[in-house]
């Protein structure tokens, strides 16, 4: 699983951390939104093996900390379950801007509840999924125990959850009173997927059968046999993410890469970019893979970006030149690494810094040739390293025509 650090701002304006789990091909078919738990954090067991069962189905998984939680910021004191809302309705736009809008929303207990309030204000949903999730969050309350009565009576109380200590205000008690599940349901529209166990100490299993009766449209039920609230069996975990994806599929969008007609033929490369976001298809005779820029000049880090393939290309074709000289040459070269550094330097010459051009593009080759070679044969190797065609064709410089036709 490859995860990248993320923030992003919260609904009261705080930075939330987050984490986004790329799939292994790096090219994700869509993307899900997973929110915790009360009181937990992204970090949460379940929700790393469920979001490694859910990257290797093909999909991409932000999990983040709400406010006031985990690696967040913000005061913990000033949330309720609406800000909770908010945040995940924050996370979905935080998304969107990069490309990425989730086509799944999925919540584990009090984050299932608030999945299902913010459903709504998520156009690009195609389905929701609750794990363990409360019909009335008026039930997260239990977690209090005897505080909740000094809550009432004195407006706030530090109360120890998970051996950590949180301040907890009425105002939070009130909210949760005041939120209505049923309302929600009534007014889903999406798919729904439910999934709870009749082992689950902390929130009963009438909770998941109100959920799954609630709801108006399209609904499956699954029982997550033996395991515990927080599923704490990573076998649980990664059952309950696969499930969860196999469910999903029949809703989610289709790959974004060009369609198999519309690949080019040898000697030719495609290249697709969608209408948001920098992620591109490319696909080179019938070969595909994927492009984009770094999250921190907006792009998804979903791929390699246009220079890395540009390294990429001039390091491969080192190595076959090499392998093919040496082999002609009956020398014993058995492998060839070329480890490749692009950047920007400061012109050198005085002709190159009267015209303007101040920087010029410098590239740092470094070899490293195994086998018993002998001091003479590799530095031949080296020099047969800057005869390379994609070597020649960069130095050289090469005529670029550009044209306009018809898609």
């Amino acid at each position: 699983m490859h995860s990248i650090p993320l923030s992003f701002p919260g609904a009261s304006g705080a930075r939330l951390s987050a984490r986004l789990d790329l799939p292994p091909s790096g090219e994700p078919r869509a993307c899900v939104l997973l929110a915790h738990c009360f009181t937990c954090s992204k970090n949460l067991n379940a929700l790393v093996n469920i979001a490694r069962a859910l990257n290797g189905e093909g999909l991409a998984v932000l999990r983040f900390d709400f406010t006031g939680l985990g690696e967040s910021e913000g005061e913990f004191a000033e949330t309720n379950f609406s800000t909770a809302v908010a945040d995940v309705v924050a996370a979905a736009e935080f998304l969107a801007r990069r490309g990425m809008a989730p086509a799944l929303l999925v919540g584990h207990s009090l984050g299932g509840a608030a999945a299902l309030v913010a459903a709504g204000r998520i156009p690009s949903l195609r389905a929701v999924a609750t794990l363990c999730a409360p019909y009335d969050p008026w039930l997260a309350t239990g977690f209090l125990g005897e505080s909740r009565e000094r809550i009432e009576a004195d407006g706030a109380a530090t109360v120890h959850i998970g051996g950590r200590p949180f301040v907890v205000k009425r105002q939070l008690l009130d909210d949760l009173r005041g939120t209505r599940i049923d309302e929600a349901l009534a007014q889903l529209e999406l798919p729904l997927l439910v999934l709870h166990s009749a082992e689950d100490r902390v929130v009963a299993m009438e909770h998941a059968m109100k959920i799954f009766q609630g709801a108006r449209g399209s609904r499956s039920f699954v029982a997550l046999d033996g395991a515990d609230h927080l599923l704490s069996d990573r076998r649980d975990a990664r059952y309950a993410g696969q499930t969860i994806a196999t469910w999903a599929s029949r809703h989610l969008p289709e790959l974004p890469h060009p369609k198999l007609e519309e690949l080019p033929d040898a000697g030719e490369v495609l290249t697709v970019t969608g209408a948001s976001g920098f992620r591109t298809a490319i696909s080179a005779g019938r070969h595909v893979f994927i492009a984009d820029e770094p999250v921190a000049v907006g792009g998804a880090d979903a791929g390699p970006t246009p220079y890395d393939y540009l390294m990429a290309g001039l390091g491969a074709c080192t190595g076959m030149t090499l392998k093919m000289y040496a082999e002609r040459k009956g020398w014993p070269l058995e492998e060839v690494s070329v480890r490749m550094r692009h950047g920007k330097v400061h012109a050198l010459d005085e002709a190159r810094c009267a015209s303007g051009q101040a920087c010029v593009d410098h590239v740092r080759r470094e070899l490293i040739l195994e086998g018993p070679l002998t001091p003479e044969q590799r530095e031949r190797l080296r020099e047969i390293a800057d005869r390379c065609p994609v070597h020649r064709t960069m130095t050289a410089g090469a005529e670029i025509e550009t044209a306009l036709v018809e898609g």
